[in-house]
C-alpha cells in the first residue's frame, strides 16, 4: 500500500500529470500512458523504468 499523502504529491516526471495507484499490479499509472513500478513500497519514478501503454 502506498501512502495517500505521497500519492497526492507525486506527478509523472514526463508530462507532470496526476498518477493513479494500481495496487494489484504495483504500478503508478499516468494518463499519458506511462506506468511506473512500485518496488517494496517505493515508487520508481524514472522514465527509463516506466512501461508504455
Amino acid at each position: 500500500m502506498l501512502d495517500e499523502k505521497l500519492l497526492e504529491i507525486l506527478a509523472c516526471p514526463v508530462c507532470k500529470g496526476e498518477l493513479e495507484y494500481d495496487e494489484t499490479n504495483e504500478k503508478l499509472i499516468c494518463s499519458c500512458g506511462l506506468k511506473y513500478p512500485v518496488r517494496d513500497g517505493i515508487p520508481i519514478m524514472l522514465e527509463s523504468e516506466a512501461e508504455r501503454d
